[in-house]
């Protein structure tokens, strides 16, 4: 009896179309913005530490843990770094070159930072407190997390005729559930606010895309951010105002949307129903 010949004829065709084609070199070769892609999942990840050495340190010396704003607020300016280098990835692979891994790190990165690391902030923000049952506090971040994942397999696969995001993006859901963490203590309140947010993340209402002055707007908002948590972390007078500011334009930009998009499409509704009337 014979033995058949390890080559390509004894291997399932369906494998070998699945082999991937072109140099493999250039699958190795790290461009300016997969570069700030790996910083924004640095980003994420020393975010995520910070917090959780908060949580420990505080169990080992006091028994409890009771949140401390300064954790907080260095967690915070960390996410906000990972976004800004999240928004200027994009740019760079446009204005230079992007690599063959770039779409794919960019995905991973944020769901490090805009996915896991929001998610990890609910579970400290509410599950040491008390207030609310562990489980429902675990379902809330669970839902931040898996919206994420599926908005941005999503926005991998679906491409909408206007250019702009469907669904809230995740750098923006991220941010929206760090201001409700900041802002509010955990109550069933809140907890509905995060859910929300997961919902807007993985919902069919479209956000802008910023572009041009836009996108410059954006990353002016996200310095003063950044100014505003340092602040506030520090200790310094006005911080408190600051960041109870800041929380609140983004809880209240997020909110816009979806509302001025409703109105649009009840206007545009009540038009069709005049002409055809008329």
């Amino acid at each position: 009896m014979t033995t058949p010949e390890l080559g390509a004829e004894s291997w399932p065709v369906g494998e070998l179309e699945e082999e991937p084609r072109g140099p493999v070199g250039k699958a190795f070769r790290l461009s300016a913005a997969d570069s700030l892609s790996l910083g924004n999942a640095l980003s994420g990840f020393l975010a995520v530490c910070v917090l959780a050495w908060s949580a420990i340190s505080d169990l080992q010396s006091h028994g409890k843990f009771e949140p401390d704003p300064r954790f907080f607020g260095t967690a915070v300016v960390l996410l906000l770094i990972g976004a800004t280098c999240d928004l200027f990835d994009g740019l760079v692979a446009r204005r230079f070159r992007a690599s063959a891994m770039g779409a794919e790190l960019d995905n991973l990165a944020d769901v490090i930072s805009f996915g896991f690391a929001p998610a990890f902030m609910v579970v400290i923000w509410a599950g040491f407190s008390g207030r609310l049952p562990l489980w429902l506090v675990l379902c809330a971040a669970a839902s931040v997390l898996l919206a994420g994942v599926v908005r941005l397999a999503r926005f991998a696969c679906v491409k909408t005729k206007s250019g702009d995001f469907m669904g809230l993006p995740i750098p923006m859901g991220a941010m929206t559930v760090v201001s409700i963490v900041l802002l509010f203590q955990p109550n069933y309140i809140t907890i509905a606010g995060i859910f929300a947010v997961a919902w807007l993340m993985v919902s069919r209402i479209e956000y802008p895309k910023p572009k041009g002055n836009v996108a410059a707007v954006v990353l002016a908002w996200m310095m003063i951010n950044v100014a505003c948590l340092s602040i506030w972390a520090s200790g310094l007078a006005g911080g408190d105002q600051l960041i109870t500011v800041g929380a609140v334009m983004q809880i209240a930009i997020v909110a816009a949307i979806p509302l001025r998009v409703l109105v649009f499409k009840w206007e545009r509704r009540r038009a069709g129903r005049s002409e055809h009337v008329g």
